[in-house]
């Protein structure tokens, strides 16, 4: 039975995140006290497999209540129950702008309370969540349906255990990031962007990924690329990781960037590896 607790920044995408889940079969259940997670655990698992995969979400909504989570989580272990934690953030100034569109108050504040002084006494309630997460989903720069796919492959995808490694391009332009645990600048590499016939294209059409590849500089960073993956994923499995997020980047995140995290992804796929690709600012101007 896979057990996914989701917890995050309020106006993050939780609501999001549980909707993707529903949709790939998880039952899911919304602002669970954490004292209240392994009796619902144990109800679940008396339905004799009727219920096998479960999402519970919890956060700072309960009050005083999300203070033991870790003690819900303790005594859901002593059960035998293996869990998940997977954590939704965002950057400050999107989840501001988030609640200004909806006008929905932070459930932290009080009279007189600015979103970001609620903000600020939310993130320091999560952090021990967020230290101890498998998955962090940062959404600032992610489309619902970018969500949802992020969700499906860590989800749905290859019921192996072990790490699964997600392939990010992005621009630099637009930041880096915050999710990611390894990253790499290729902008030192020719740039299609200045060729007139490639210039709106990306790097996941020939023309661009076969400009890219014949620099003998691109080719031999790859070739070294592969062999730091290949060498770190043990060392990260060996650890207990859930998720490795590889950025490549390059100025605008559609050329050079692109290519590259799409000849990772297939390289990784020719390892057998779980991996997942994913072109954050592709669709940007």
């Amino acid at each position: 039975m896979a057990f996914v607790i989701v917890t995050g920044v309020s106006g993050a995408g939780k609501t999001r995140a549980v909707n993707a889940l529903e949709d790939i079969g998880f039952y899911c259940v919304d602002n669970m006290p954490p004292a209240l997670i392994p009796k619902f655990a144990e109800l679940c698992v008396n339905t004799q497999g009727k219920i096998k995969n479960i999402a519970i979400v919890t956060d700072v909504r309960g009050g005083a209540l999300f203070n033991s989570l870790f003690d819900g989580l303790e005594e859901l272990k002593k059960q035998g129950c293996e869990y998940k934690i997977m954590f939704i953030d965002a950057d400050n100034s999107v989840i501001i702008r988030r609640f200004k569109e909806t006008r929905r108050k932070h459930p932290l504040s009080e009279a007189g309370m600015s979103i970001e002084e609620a903000l600020e006494q939310e993130r320091e309630l999560l952090r021990p969540a967020r230290e101890r997460a498998d998955y962090i989903i940062d959404t600032t720069n992610l489309s619902p349906a970018q969500l949802k796919q992020r969700i499906t492959v860590l989800f749905m995808g290859d019921k192996r255990t072990g790490l699964i490694v997600n392939c990010m391009s992005f621009g630099f332009k637009y930041g880096i990031p915050p999710e990611g645990d390894l990253i790499f600048d290729v902008r030192c590499f020719p740039n299609p962007f200045y060729i007139e016939s490639l210039k709106r294209l990306t790097g996941l059409d020939e023309p661009v990924r076969d400009y890219v590849f014949a620099s003998e500089k691109t080719r031999g960073f790859v070739a070294k690329l592969f062999d730091m993956i290949d060498y770190l994923l043990p060392l990260y499995a060996e650890e207990g990781k859930s998720q490795l997020v590889v950025g490549i980047g390059c100025t605008g995140g559609k050329h050079r960037s692109v290519a590259i995290a799409e000849a990772l992804y297939k390289h990784l796929l020719e390892k057998d590896i779980r991996a997942a690709v994913n072109h954050r600012d592709i669709q940007k101007p």
